[in-house]
C-alpha cells in the first residue's frame, strides 16, 4: 500500500513540477493567465471499516485552476495594441466561424483590412447602427475591418468666416469694375483693401480655390467679391456682395446682400470637370465686425472635403474604433465587443493564450468596455502574463522537495519488504 500511495505522490508532485514549468515558460506571454495545481487526499473506506484507524490512500490531483488576475501593463506604439484593464475578454473568430476569447490584444491587420490576431482569429465589434453617428448595435457583432477610403467625398455647402473689417479703412484708390472686359483674378491691388482665400471641393472632391476680396465702399458698407479657380460668382446676379455694419460695428443682418441669420448665399455655378453644380453655397459671416481696430482673420473654414485614404486608427477607453484619413476625417467603424463569464476558471484552454466557452463557465455575457462590470480598453498597450517568477521559482523548490520525500516513501516501503522477503 505504501508503494501507490507514493506513487500517487509522485505523480501529483510531477503534476505541480509540470504546472510551475508552464507558467515559467510562458512569463513572457503576452496575456497568460497561471495556472496552480490543486489537490486533495485520497481515503477508502468500506462499510465495515473503522473510520479512525483507517489509512489514507495517498492524494489526486483536483484540478489545474486558472489564475486570471490582473497581469502589467506594457505600452507600445502600435495603437491596435490592446490591453483591458479589468475584467472581461476580447471577442475573436476564426476561420472555422467559431469564436474564442482572449486576453493577448497583439492585434494587427490582414491582406483583407481585417484585424486580427497572431492565429488570424478576426477582432470582433459591435456595428456602428447607419452612417453617422456613434450609436452601436450591441445585439450583434461583426469583424472589424478597415476600409482603404473613407468613401463619398462631400461638397462644400457652407464657409464659415468670421474676420474683422476695419472701420478705419478708406476706400480703394481704384473701383473695382465687373463690366469691365478684363474683371478677372486677381483684381488691380488698389482696387480692393484685403482679401481672404480658401480651399472648397465639388461633388467628385475635386479642390477649388476661393478668394474672396473685401472692398470697403463707404461707412459701413464693403463689397465683397468671390472667385472660384480665378472665375467670379455671383451673388444676387451682382458681380458682389454687399455686406454693411451697425454703427456698433456688428454685421447688419437683413440688409443688402445679408439674411436674417448672418449668411450670404452664392448664386448656382459649375465649378467644371464633370461635377455637379454648386447651388447651396453660402459664406456664414455672422460674427465678422467691423471695428476699428486692424484686418484679423478669426476663423474661415468649410465643411466640404475630398475622398481619403486611411492614416491611422484610434481606439478610446470605451473601445470605439476611429479610423483617421487624410482628408482630416474622422470615421467610427464600431466598438470593441467584450465578453465575461461567470466562472472564467470554467472556461477550456485551447492554446494560443485563447479560451472556450464551456458549461462550468457559464454562458458568455458580451457587453461594453467601461460598462458593468467590464474594464477600459488601452490602446498602445498590452497585458504582461500574470506569472510572478519569485513565486514560481519557489514552487518549484517546493515541488522537487515534495518528488523527492515521495521517492524516499518508495525507498523505504522497499527495504521494509525486502526485510520481510529475507525472513526465513
Amino acid at each position: 500500500m505504501a508503494f501507490r500511495i507514493a506513487l500517487s505522490g509522485l505523480d501529483a508532485a510531477s503534476t505541480d513540477l509540470d504546472v510551475t514549468g508552464h507558467n515559467i515558460a510562458n512569463a513572457s506571454t503576452v496575456g497568460f493567465k497561471e495556472s496552480r495545481a490543486e489537490f486533495a487526499d485520497i481515503y477508502a473506506n468500506s462499510i465495515s471499516d473503522v473510520s479512525s484507524s483507517v489509512p489514507g490512500r495517498g492524494v489526486r490531483v483536483t484540478r489545474v485552476a486558472q489564475q486570471f488576475a490582473q497581469g502589467s501593463t506594457e505600452f507600445t506604439s502600435n495603437n491596435l495594441d490592446l490591453a483591458i484593464n479589468g475584467e472581461g475578454f476580447f471577442v475573436m473568430e476564426d476561420s472555422a466561424g467559431d469564436t474564442t476569447y482572449t486576453r493577448a490584444g497583439a492585434f494587427s491587420v490582414d491582406r483583407d483590412g481585417n484585424v486580427v490576431d497572431h492565429t488570424g482569429a478576426r477582432v470582433q465589434i459591435f456595428p456602428r447602427i447607419g452612417t453617422t453617428g456613434t450609436l452601436f448595435n450591441t445585439g450583434d457583432t461583426s469583424d472589424l475591418n478597415l476600409p482603404v477610403v473613407s468613401g463619398t467625398p462631400q461638397a462644400t455647402s457652407d464657409i464659415d468666416a468670421t474676420l474683422n473689417l476695419s472701420a478705419a479703412e478708406q476706400p480703394p484708390v481704384v473701383t473695382l469694375d465687373p463690366t469691365a472686359p478684363t474683371f478677372t483674378f486677381p483684381p488691380d491691388p488698389q482696387s480692393y483693401n484685403h482679401s481672404t482665400a480658401t480651399t472648397i471641393y465639388d461633388s467628385l472632391g475635386t479642390a477649388h480655390t476661393t478668394t474672396m476680396f473685401y472692398s470697403k465702399v463707404a461707412d459701413n458698407q464693403w463689397n465683397v467679391f468671390t472667385f472660384v479657380d480665378g472665375v467670379n460668382v455671383t451673388v444676387g446676379g451682382n458681380a458682389f456682395a454687399d455686406v454693411q455694419f451697425t454703427t456698433a460695428g456688428a454685421l447688419d443682418t437683413g440688409v443688402g446682400d445679408v439674411d436674417a441669420l448672418g449668411n450670404v448665399a452664392i448664386d448656382t455655378f459649375n465649378p467644371g470637370g464633370g461635377a455637379a453644380d454648386i447651388t447651396t453655397l453660402t459664406f456664414d459671416y455672422s460674427a465678422t465686425t467691423q471695428f476699428g481696430s486692424g484686418f484679423s482673420v478669426n476663423e474661415l473654414s468649410q465643411d466640404g472635403f475630398t475622398s481619403g485614404r486611411l492614416s491611422g486608427v484610434d481606439v478610446d477607453g470605451t473601445g470605439v474604433v476611429f479610423a483617421r484619413f487624410t482628408n482630416g476625417q474622422s470615421e467610427p467603424l464600431g466598438k470593441i465587443a467584450m465578453a465575461r463569464f461567470s466562472n472564467n476558471q470554467g472556461l477550456r484552454q485551447i492554446g494560443d493564450t485563447s479560451w472556450a466557452e464551456s458549461f462550468a463557465s457559464g454562458d458568455v455575457q458580451l457587453g461594453e468596455a467601461g460598462t458593468s462590470s467590464f474594464g477600459l480598453i488601452q490602446s498602445g498597450a498590452l497585458e504582461n502574463s500574470n506569472v510572478d517568477l519569485a513565486k514560481q521559482l519557489v514552487n518549484l523548490i517546493t515541488a522537487q522537495r515534495n518528488f523527492q520525500a515521495n521517492a524516499q516513501v518508495i525507498t523505504t516501503a522497499d527495504a521494509v519488504t525486502q526485510t520481510v522477503i529475507n525472513i526465513r
